[in-house]
């Protein structure tokens, strides 16, 4: 006979059944529940203690609880190792339940819908994409109200769309490849979430946008409506953003870069993004990294963002001043996010007040400025005057998180409220009258009231003090040594409080929804305020930065192709190892050279120069001012790079295959207006395969492409090709060289390199003294062998000695004849020696 169910379990699966992939914290009084396999895998993952129901039946069930003041932590634990969780709570007052009470999923967490999992004031941006024929790509960020969409042509550039935001998770839209789920979750390491539909009512139809961005913007928002129930009125209006409308850089360049995370950790040490943050909010914090990620394309819209950094810069007091302004903004877009998810309490709205209280001294700070430059950023400080006024008269000053237990709205805000705090005011003082008339009229010194949740109000009166006990007292309860006794007078005073106190913190609760429902008519406002203030804290840290760094404002031409960099340094590389270290470097490439060919040995600079070069195009480009004495550049469209070697395990690409990938990238993709940047290409393979190649694309791309080029190499015979390609320059790491010692000056001279310095490189990493000695003598021979191909036309002469004449063929034909798997050892033996002769 199968084992009756209860009725709340009956309710738990019930709802499980519709989550079957996510935890399901099921509250039961004071604690959320997990039952089944989720109980057993929750309490491996957060270490709770496993227990069970129906501890005594054949079938006991596995169960394990957290909580319900901690479930926050718990449920980040969850979604931060990529779990789904659905929280079920109870919907009805269990005091006035009929029977079982009623519960229901309120909100489903996930890596990407997570919004209270963290103080940090990164981005969390979940990502839905969809697929016919074009890719689409849509995200949104639930803490902030971000909504943006846009196309891409290949599954490469959507993977590289998806790197870029760091997302967790992905909603997806349309029925993957396997090769693509694979890749997507096996690979990238995503939360995997579909949705192949949408409702009509959340159907998006923006005519800017293609029936495909439409369409997957739609299934995004379907989605977090599905999964958040509850209102979203703090996401902001549909964007729709061209990758080609900023300077495009694949993931690989923008990992290799270090723009914003280090290769080491992932971190943001030692990036350009935590060079140039010098914020003081976390919107600023933000924008700064999107600025980072979309350098812009326009130059007026760049040369906007470094005019207000020079007037920045300026102006120090008033900056000085500004800065101070900003620290004391909460962040705006995060606070409203809250409001609208009805998940803010008081001290939100005391930190919003806060905010948009220093709103009118920013505002002030830039009209003292007295720069038309500043005006339009000005015009958006809204003051939000009316939250402000009705944030000020509703909520009181000492109000706390919890928004149960009163103590949040102001006196004089309800009249009705006030009633009931007055009559429990004068409850108090009821009690103490009462307290001191009893003591009189019993002769009883030591009587006293008290309160506890299960007596109530009561008179302690002690066991020595019983027989003075007056008529009119009842006995509540009797103690060790004292008893607790009641009065008429008392029990109506009682009566009159607790109802004021219950009433009270009723009406209060109501009042403060009723403030946070009001509050979310200005929501699009304070968001229109936060994009300023963001704006204006950039813009300031930019102003920061380049003075304590002795950055100049370069020179941008829109349709120019010079590059003209006097003395520019590694701006990251600089501030770690100090300017005094940084040995700084000349760029110049005038109209007509294209391509750079860099020479010298590894550890000598060359990585470092041309990753100074490639930061230097996107400080600029950003409207940052740049680490140079002179920086006169064009506008690039795009950075190619291929720095470093790395194989691809996963996907079981070599070293040598991912070069080529990445090479093939820049060589497809890269216009004229374009910068690329190739470090020691063709070393993955053998040396004239490496060289051909290496020599092909740099033909390539000086006779088709005309990109401005930085093309490190050990390939010294390359070098020779200056005197072929007319926009083809040498230069080399310059070294001294004493008494067999070297030494690299870090410093790029004209002309190409004449030695590689390889083993003096080894003997700086500490080789031993007698493997290095071995070397010299090895190199010293291969030096005295005939002179080695100088080029590839020389190689083309050195094969052809090996063009077949009559004994080769001969050769050929016995090789051809010959039944190997016939002949014994030795046959074979005999067999070669024949074929040696024959050589």
């Amino acid at each position: 006979m199968p084992e009756k169910i209860s009725p709340g379990m009956q309710q738990y699966l019930d709802i499980k059944k519709d989550y079957p992939d996510a935890f399901l914290l099921f509250r039961m009084g004071d604690f959320y529940e997990l039952f089944y396999e989720d109980a057993v895998n929750a309490a491996q993952i957060l270490e709770l203690t496993l227990t069970s129901r129906n501890k005594n039946s054949e079938h006991p069930v596995p169960m394990a609880g957290v909580p319900h003041h901690a479930i926050q932590e718990y449920i980040d634990q969850l979604v931060n190792l990529g779990y789904k969780v659905a929280v079920a709570d109870q919907i009805e007052d269990p005091k006035k339940a009929v029977g079982i009470v009623k519960r229901a999923v309120t909100q489903v967490i996930t890596p990407g819908t997570a919004v209270d999992s963290s103080n940090s004031s990164e981005n969390n941006f979940l990502v839905a994409i969809d697929f016919e024929h074009l890719y689409a790509l849509s995200y949104m960020d639930l803490s902030t109200g971000e909504f943006k969409v846009t196309s891409l042509t290949t599954f490469s550039d959507l993977i590289g769309e998806i790197a870029s935001l760091k997302a967790r998770e992905i909603v997806v839209g349309y029925e993957l490849a396997e090769k693509e789920q694979n890749l997507l979750s096996k690979q990238l390491n995503l939360l995997l979430s579909e949705q192949l539909d949408f409702d009509g009512n959340l159907r998006i139809d923006l005519s800017e946008l293609t029936e495909l961005e439409n369409q997957v913007a739609s299934k995004l928002l379907a989605y977090v409506k599905r999964t958040q129930m509850r209102d979203l009125s703090h996401v902001q209006e549909l964007e729709h953003y061209e990758i080609k409308d900023f300077l495009q850089m694949d993931f690989a360049t923008k990992s290799s870069l270090e723009l914003t995370t280090n290769k080491r950790e992932g971190k943001k040490h030692g990036t350009l993004y935590w060079l140039l943050d010098a914020t003081k909010t976390a919107m600023g914090t933000r924008m700064l990294r999107s600025w980072i990620e979309r350098p812009l394309l326009k130059a007026n819209e760049i040369s906007k963002r470094a005019e207000i950094t020079q007037v920045f810069i300026d102006n120090f007091f008033e900056r000085a001043d500004l800065i101070e302004s900003l620290k004391g903004v909460y962040d705006l877009e995060r606070l409203a996010s809250r409001i609208s998810f009805g998940k803010a309490v008081p001290v939100d709205f005391l930190q919003l007040a806060h905010s948009l209280s220093n709103v009118p001294l920013i505002k002030n700070i830039l009209e003292s400025m007295q720069e038309p430059v500043l005006s339009e950023l000005t015009e958006r400080l809204d003051e939000v005057p009316e939250l402000i006024a009705l944030i000020e008269k509703a909520i009181d000053d000492t109000a706390s998180r919890t928004i149960t237990e009163g103590g949040i709205i102001k006196k004089a805000y309800n009249e009705q409220l006030d009633k009931y705090r007055e009559a429990l005011e004068n409850g108090t003082s009821w009690i103490a009258k009462l307290e001191a008339d009893e003591k009189i009229k019993s002769g009883i010194p030591t009587l006293r009231i008290d309160y506890n949740r299960k007596d109530g109000y009561y008179f302690h009166i002690t066991q020595s003090q019983l027989n003075s006990v007056p008529e009119h007292f009842y006995r509540k309860a009797t103690l060790k040594n004292s008893e607790r006794f009641g009065s008429k007078e008392l029990s109506e005073i009682e009566e009159i409080m607790l109802e004021a106190k219950e009433k009270s913190s009723a009406l209060e609760y109501d009042l403060f929804l009723e403030v946070r429902n009001q509050t979310e008519q200005y929501i699009s406002r304070v968001q229109a305020v936060a994009k300023a203030v963001a704006e204006i804290d950039c813009l300031q840290s930019f102003a920061t930065v380049a003075e304590k760094g002795g950055y100049i404002r370069p020179v941008l031409t829109e349709n120019g192709k010079q590059v003209n960099i006097k003395n520019g340094r590694h701006a990251v590389v600089e501030a770690v190892m100090g300017a005094q270290e940084y040995v700084p470097n000349d760029i110049d490439l005038d109209q007509d050279t294209s391509i750079q060919l860099i020479t010298g040995p590894n550890m000598s600079g060359k990585s470092t120069y041309m990753r100074q070069f490639a930061l230097t195009v996107i400080m600029a480009q950003i409207g940052s001012f740049v680490p140079a004495e002179v920086a006169e550049l064009p506008i690039f469209d795009a950075i190619f790079t291929r720095i470093g070697a790395s194989d691809n395990l996963i996907s079981g690409e070599s070293t040598f295959m991912v070069e080529m990938s990445e090479a093939n990238h820049a060589i497809q993709n890269a216009t004229s207006h374009s910068l690329i940047i190739f470090d020691e290409l063709g070393r993955g393979t053998a040396t004239y395969d490496g060289m051909a190649l290496a020599q092909a694309i740099v033909e390539f791309v000086h006779d088709k492409i005309k990109a401005k080029t930085l093309f490190a190499t050990h390939y010294h015979e390359l070098t020779t090709l200056e005197d072929k390609l007319s926009g083809l320059t040498n230069v080399h790491v310059a070294t001294i060289e004493q008494a067999g010692d070297v030494t690299f000056l870090h410093k790029i001279a004209k002309g190409a390199a004449d030695k590689s310095y390889g083993i003096h490189v080894a003997k700086i990493a500490g080789l031993p003294q007698e493997l290095l000695e071995r070397a010299d003598v090895i190199l010293q021979k291969l030096e005295h062998q005939p002179l080695p191909v100088k080029s590839l036309e020389k190689h083309e002469e050195q094969l052809s000695l090996f063009e077949f004449d009559e004994t080769s063929s001969e050769i050929i034909d016995k090789l051809k004849a010959a039944n190997v798997d016939s002949m014994t050892a030795r046959e074979a033996m005999n067999f070669l020696w024949d074929l040696k002769d024959l050589l």
